[in-house]
């Protein structure tokens, strides 16, 4: 049967309205701010919420307190995903962003980790036979001020302060070690999973630090922004956290 152009606009509108309100139609790319070391697992989260939403996720990733930095001066986030609660909160407080949003995605884990040696722990700290001792910048990362509390609390801050390596961040760190520009390395757990490394590392009791609670907050409340922000509280995305050693509980 052959239709009418009279009879087949209807039809045709009908296309055209299913066309644009599907979710593909309606896809869009957040951009998000991202602590170093959770890059990789956002990564991961990445390709599991394009497939539940259409959307993509372009992530700048960096120490938490210069993503601060940057959003304060207007950069074009979306969203921040901290290494600490502490950035969030101080931006929701300046009116920047969402305060209502704002929630605890994950808590991470500090490890100190060699790429040559097999000693990494505290008795190598405290025999302090090694070179130097990279640690993240603990004015600008969490994962740096966790290691700083840590040999606070080992009465090794002074010792070591001649062998420390100060990274811009917790990925910068990890490469010191990486390359042998250290001996060993503050990092976060989950950087050391995500790269299928499962041996000279010491997992720092928690005792030693305060938790180190990473929240997310909500800049620009896109649709798409929105989005990530729901996906991260579900199963998928806390199940892809848990495997990169997160915890969701201090």
């Amino acid at each position: 049967m052959i239709l009418s152009p009279e009879s087949a606009m209807p039809r045709l509108r009908l296309a055209l309205l299913c066309l644009i309100l599907s979710p593909l139609a309606l896809a869009d790319t957040v951009n998000v701010a991202v602590a170093s070391n959770f890059q990789q697992t956002l990564d991961k989260i990445a390709k599991s919420f394009k497939a539940a939403t259409g959307h993509d996720i372009k992530a700048s990733a960096g120490a938490s307190g210069k993503l601060a930095a940057q959003i304060r001066q207007g950069a074009p986030f979306e969203v921040f995903l901290s290494a600490d609660d502490e950035r969030p909160t101080e931006l929701a407080k300046a009116g920047v962003g969402q305060a209502s949003s704002q929630f605890t995605y994950a808590y991470g884990q500090l490890a100190l980790w060699s790429k040559q040696r097999d000693d990494a722990g505290e008795a190598a700290l405290r025999q302090g036979n090694f070179a130097k001792l990279a640690v993240a910048n603990p004015a600008t990362a969490p994962y740096g001020r966790a290691a700083m509390e840590t040999l606070a609390a080992l009465k090794l801050e002074a010792a070591v302060k001649p062998k420390l390596l100060t990274g811009d961040n917790i990925g910068q760190t990890m490469q010191f070690a990486d390359v042998g520009g250290a001996d060993f390395a503050f990092v976060a757990y989950s950087q050391l999973l995500e790269q299928g490394i499962h041996s000279r590392y010491w997992l720092v009791p928690e005792k030693l630090h305060q938790p180190i609670r990473q929240d997310a907050l909500l800049i620009k409340p896109t649709p798409a922004a929105a989005a990530l922000m729901a996906f991260l509280k579900g199963e998928q995305a806390r199940a892809l956290m848990a495997q990169a050693g997160y915890r969701f509980k201090p």
